[in-house]
């Protein structure tokens, strides 16, 4: 090959490698996901009698708000993760909700059947592919903010 070969190819590659970046930095999870964004904005008083469960690590709490209702999971003594439990698998499904497994590190979309661990938001079991649609939690003990 001459080295005006290798160059073309080089150029080649690199702008193969520029469109590859940018069309998935152009992608993300909330439009991915398809699931309505919803303005999330509460506060919660873990004391109180029903978060109580949100006192030990890996308890969890149903509670309203977000899309379809949202998981309370405490990961550790000082972190608590936030979920909106509409299912990413086929999110126009009206039946696509997740609840809390008994095992209490996972949620299962009892329509689907996807499983999604609760420590991560992350697929644990198919068909969906996409991870749940994590909030953002501020954590000052006793009261948890949770927001988008």
């Amino acid at each position: 090959m001459t080295k005006i070969t290798i160059l073309v190819l080089k150029k080649q590659l690199l702008f193969v490698v520029f469109i590859t970046l940018l069309i998935f930095s152009a992608c993300n999870s909330d439009e991915a996901t398809n699931i309505p964004l919803v303005q999330v904005n509460f506060q919660y008083n873990i004391n109180l009698p029903e978060y109580i469960e949100l006192q030990t690590i890996g308890g969890s709490v149903e509670v309203f708000g977000g899309s379809r209702g949202i998981i309370l999971y405490r990961l550790s003594s000082d972190e608590i993760k936030a979920y909106d439990r509409h299912c990413t698998f086929e999110p126009s499904n009206t039946c696509g909700l997740v609840t809390v497994d008994p095992n209490r590190f996972t949620g299962t979309d009892n329509c689907c059947r996807s499983s999604f661990l609760l420590s991560t938001g992350n697929v644990s079991k198919p068909p969906a592919i996409l991870p749940l649609r994590e909030y953002t939690v501020i954590f000052n003990d006793p009261i948890l903010t949770v927001t988008n």
